[in-house]
């Protein structure tokens, strides 16, 4: 009698758990996330304003000087302010034969893309951050139903020991360990509910929503093999890394800084037309013309400084790249062998761990009908198994965290082509 319980019950918990699948609609998918958040998040919107704003200074930079106009009042025979005899009028334009104007707007281009690829990594990030605080809510949705699951199956299992305690078949402990693992399993259920609240509070403010909105379930996450080449992520985040790219656009710019120090030793000429009119009459009488040129030679010690100063911070630029190229070498190496691991823990779980706790749940339950072993260890496999389902979504997690994070530290979608900034012929980046 206490066995055919103890198969309807069974029965019964499966059948709420395929019937609380079957039930989950408003899915909440990553594409739909990622697309708000790259829409709407308040950090990407401020580092694309920057972006916005530096590549306003390329015209600005490229310009001529302003011309210079003026008139100048001539008094004879008086000093009445409101009187005068003759007027000198005056205009005047700088001319950059130097080029200097063309080296200035080729750092500021340069600067523009460096402001370009930090509003990328910016990107990059937040994506990252959306990326894992969506997985980590699919993993509390997984972790929840495993563990409903489990408080169905063990109220069955405290139904049927009762029952069998009652018949005198079973001792009162059997009761007592499994109403003390319901328990747990009901306790734990909060600390469930906590995750799902705190990654749906994260992934709202990443989104710029308030942080009590509402969202779907997210579908279960897919476990799936990547082709883990190092070399390739490697030779890519040399290419693509937005850190390496702001500073090989750094040097760019030194270098242009480092030219016009040097050419600021010569000086661009002043053209300059006057023309006068005499005792207020109407019309030009005569009119000049001449040329002007700074005098920079007598300050030597200010444009050498400038020069040497230039200089140095090419040679800074080009070191950090230096310095950021092994730095990259060397995190794509830890993420490569921490994306591996993940991998090989999550594969082997899925394939063998997993299968294995499954059938010895089913073996321990089959000989526990027939009386051939106790309730206890019953509750134990059961329990082993809870533990091994669970630990499986948290691999899982991780494993496709760990991919997200390797994504934002290569500079590229694994499996897209990346974002290419402008050309320098289209005069903004």
């Amino acid at each position: 009698m206490t066995q055919k319980i103890f198969l309807i019950a069974v029965a019964a918990a499966s059948a709420l758990a395929a019937a609380a699948g079957a039930a989950e609609t408003n899915l909440l998918t990553l594409d739909s996330v990622i697309t708000e958040v790259l829409a709407q998040n308040p950090a990407l919107k401020s580092a694309r304003a920057n972006w916005q704003a530096m590549k306003e200074r390329i015209p600005q930079a490229r310009a001529w000087e302003d011309p210079m106009v003026g008139v100048d009042v001539e008094r004879f025979g008086t000093t009445r302010f409101d009187a005068f005899t003759d007027n000198e009028w005056m205009i005047a334009q700088e001319i950059p034969v130097t080029g200097k104007n063309r080296l200035r707007g080729k750092s500021a281009f340069a600067e523009a893309i460096a402001a370009f690829e930090e509003f990328r990594r910016r990107e990059l990030d937040v994506m990252a951050k959306a990326r894992t605080a969506y997985y980590n809510l699919a993993n509390a949705w997984e972790q929840l139903g495993i563990n409903d699951r489990n408080i169905e199956l063990l109220k069955q299992f405290v139904t049927v020991s009762r029952a069998k305690y009652e018949s005198g078949t079973a001792p009162q402990s059997d009761v007592l360990i499994a109403e003390t693992d319901l328990a747990k399993l009901q306790e734990s259920r909060f600390d469930v509910l906590r995750d799902i609240s705190d990654a749906e509070s994260q992934l709202n403010v990443l989104m710029n929503r308030p942080a009590r909105t509402p969202l779907g379930r997210p579908p279960t996450s897919a476990f799936f093999t990547l082709d883990l080449n190092e070399e390739r992520f490697e030779a890519l985040a040399l290419e693509r890394r937005p850190e390496l790219l702001m500073a090989q656009k750094k040097i760019e710019a030194a270098d242009a800084r480092y030219k016009l120090a040097r050419r600021d030793w010569i000086p661009d000429p002043e053209i300059r037309v006057e023309a006068r009119q005499f005792n207020g009459r109407s019309g030009i009488q005569e009119y000049d013309t001449g040329i002007f040129f700074k005098f920079p030679w007598v300050n030597y010690r200010k444009y050498k400084a400038a020069i040497e100063e230039a200089r140095q911070m090419k040679l800074s630029a080009e070191h950090e790249l230096e310095g950021a190229q092994k730095e990259t070498r060397g995190m794509i190496r830890e993420q490569t062998k921490k994306v591996e691991t993940f991998h090989h823990h999550t594969q082997l779980f899925r394939d063998k761990i997993v299968p294995l706790a499954r059938q010895n749940i089913a073996a321990t339950r089959s000989a526990y009908e027939t009386e051939r072993t106790g309730f206890l260890n019953l509750i134990d496999a059961q329990r082993t198994f809870y533990d091994v389902e669970s630990m499986y979504w948290h691999h899982v997690t991780t494993y496709l965290t760990a991919l997200a994070e390797l994504e934002a530290l290569v500079g590229a979608d694994l499996n897209e082509q990346p974002k290419s900034p402008p050309t320098e012929k289209k005069d903004t980046p």
